[in-house]
């Protein structure tokens, strides 16, 4: 019997040295990761390619936010913070090149590695890293931070922790995190995670904290100086340790960021008119074209600059939300874009000078496409079709409105929608079966003067249909309690959208966000097509695939007329001082936070 077993007990053997070997080949320490493929930068490159290696230091920029800050902790559910913050004063393990559609490269951590399924990542920290007290960053740190963010910190950070089956030291600089699920975008968010000084909360409440208890980072920059609600300074660091990375030449050249804070946006306005700001970013093509005439400009002191750049529209609009009725009915909220007649909204605002946007991933290779759904896009969605709204699988367009303020052709198809629903005009209000009247109230923050313009102008439709509209504007404390808690009716929604969406989506869209408090999936989205072509998305092992589930998902969201779209921000329109300075190549992703302010100077 034993002879007989023996080729048995080979064959066993050697299939397990496949599934070993085929987990943990390409199994190598390298200088960086990509979602797909290689990265472009070879181990010896001397400096991204769209920074200045030799750009000279010093000087200031002055940025203005609106509304004010009550913490400097962004790494918390608690309090309202400047939201640059995490972005200038913290570093992760990896940092991404603007110039790629999602590739890392090592920062506090000196390699990366990660098997052929991407089932765990290794990470060795640079023996040089240290944080801004000059105290070294260790495995201990890392591990903390991990730990404590995704099971303390902000929302953002809790979904991945979900993913890890565990974390441990592997060495005396270098840590593994084993992932519990098939997702292959989990190593490059690892390498994301802000790295924060474990010693500075033994024995505290990490999410107690106050305005004065800012968490000690490793960045060039730190904290230096701020009045609450007022003013941030933040000082580069001389100090800092990563000066001499080539991840880091020609970056962080400004001595000193300073954001100041105003009431509403016009006073921002006239504060960089004055020279208070160095740098205003104009979302408005019709101001950009006819207000930048102010003197400052006209002497040259002033400098506009257009950034192009290749990235997704994303989605800029007001959300409606899904958890409250009427809200809940695709019909209503298809009703609600129809009475929203864009181009003649889009005239008044801006002047006709932006385009609407068409999905959520516009303006890239991930956005839908005209007409009805086909190939892999359409085999992603059939087992879907009978929960999809009308339009999903078939071709779905935004109501096209016209120039004149009545638009009486896509009132009366959202009067047939709306009697479909239920709703019925009784004495000139519309009411549903119980009498009840359609009422809604916009959201507001205080200083969103586009916001309110664009819903003094929607009012008339809306009242035409019957449908009674209040506006409700509030600080900046009141609007976050309010967004956290998903009290509203209808708000103003913003999502930035990369050319490599991943797991943030499940935090935009997932039904497991849908009802718990600080979410981001505001309309309260609760689609099994979302989540599938969202793990479609994740799971994906070349490009070809991870596009046709990223068009599938755009069209789960624009079919399920979440929100009424409004216009496009491209390209970037930013004016400065002169004497700040930016190198020619523009990246992929142009004016986004990781190029300005990072790879600017300033020179007299």
């Amino acid at each position: 019997m034993r002879p007989l077993n023996f080729p048995y007990v080979r064959s066993v053997q050697a299939c397990l040295a496949l599934i070993f070997l085929s987990s943990t080949a390409l199994a190598d320490p390298t200088h960086g990761i990509a979602m797909y493929g290689d990265p472009a930068l070879p181990p010896d490159f001397v400096s991204l390619p769209y920074a200045n290696a030799n750009a000279p230091k010093g000087g200031r920029l002055v940025e203005g936010n609106t509304g004010g800050f009550d913490s400097l902790n962004p790494f918390i559910r608690k309090g309202t913070v400047p939201w640059q913050l995490r972005f200038l004063a913290y570093e992760s393990l990896l940092t991404r090149s603007m110039d790629e559609p999602f590739t890392l490269y090592g920062l506090l951590a000196e390699s990366v590695e990660v098997p052929q399924d991407r089932s765990w990542v290794e990470f060795t920290l640079n023996p040089q890293a240290r944080f801004s007290d000059g105290s070294p960053v260790t495995v201990e740190d890392v591990i903390w931070s991990y730990e404590t963010l995704g099971t303390q910190g902000h929302p953002r950070y809790l979904g991945f922790q979900q993913k890890v089956d565990r974390i441990e030291q592997t060495g005396p600089r270098s840590l593994r995190i084993t992932f519990n699920t098939p997702d292959r975008e989990l190593p490059l968010i690892a390498g994301l995670r802000p790295i924060l000084k474990k010693a500075q909360w033994d024995g505290r409440d990490f999410t107690a904290t106050t305005i004065h208890d800012v968490p000690i980072g490793s960045a060039p920059y730190v904290v230096s100086d701020y009045e609450q609600g007022r003013s941030v300074t933040l000082t580069r660091n001389p100090d800092y340790w990563g000066n001499d990375l080539p991840i880091r030449r020609g970056t962080n050249n400004l001595n000193e960021i300073r954001l100041e804070f105003f009431g509403d946006n016009s006073v921002l306005f006239e504060a960089f008119k004055s020279g208070t700001l160095t740098l205003y970013r104009e979302t408005n093509a019709e101001t950009w074209a006819t207000q930048y005439d102010f003197p400052a400009v006209s002497r040259g002191d002033v400098v506009k600059a257009e950034i192009q750049h290749q990235r997704p529209t994303g989605m800029t609009g007001y959300v409606m939300n899904t958890r409250r009725a009427p809200f809940d009915d695709w019909r209503v909220r298809q009703a609600m874009l129809l009475a929203f007649n864009f181009p003649y909204i889009n005239d008044t605002i801006t002047g006709g000078r932006q385009a609407r946007i068409t999905s959520y991933f516009a303006n890239s290779e991930l956005g839908l496409r005209p007409g009805p759904a086909t190939g892999r896009v359409a085999e992603l969605l059939a087992p879907y079709a009978d929960t999809l709204p009308p339009g999903t699988l078939q071709d779905y367009d935004l109501p096209a409105g016209d120039t004149s303020p009545r638009n009486r052709k896509d009132l009366r198809r959202a009067v047939a929608l709306l009697e479909q629903a239920g709703w019925t005009v009784q004495d000139g209000t519309l009411v549903n079966a119980a009498g009840q009247p359609f009422t809604f109230e916009v959201l507001l923050r205080q200083g969103d003067g586009v916001g309110q313009a664009v819903f003094d102008i929607y009012r008339p439709a809306l009242e035409r249909l019957g449908i009674a509209m209040t506006i409700n504007t509030v600080d900046n404390a009141q609007y976050a309690a309010r967004e956290t808690a998903f009290d509203f009716d209808v708000m103003p929604f913003r999502r930035d959208l990369s050319l490599s969406p991943g797991n943030e989506q499940k935090l935009y869209w997932g039904a497991e966000g849908a009802e718990r408090p600080g979410s981001r999936n505001l309309m309260g989205i609760t689609s099994p097509a979302a989540d599938a072509m969202i793990d479609a998305m994740l799971t994906a092992t070349d490009r070809t695939d991870f596009i046709a589930a990223a068009r599938a998902l755009d069209r789960v969201l624009m079919a399920g007329r979440y929100v009424i779209p409004i216009w496009r921000f491209g390209p970037d329109r930013i004016a400065h001082a002169k004497q700040l300075k930016y190198p020619e190549h523009i990246p992929i992703y142009g004016g986004r936070n990781g190029w300005i302010p990072d790879v600017w100077w300033y020179e007299e």
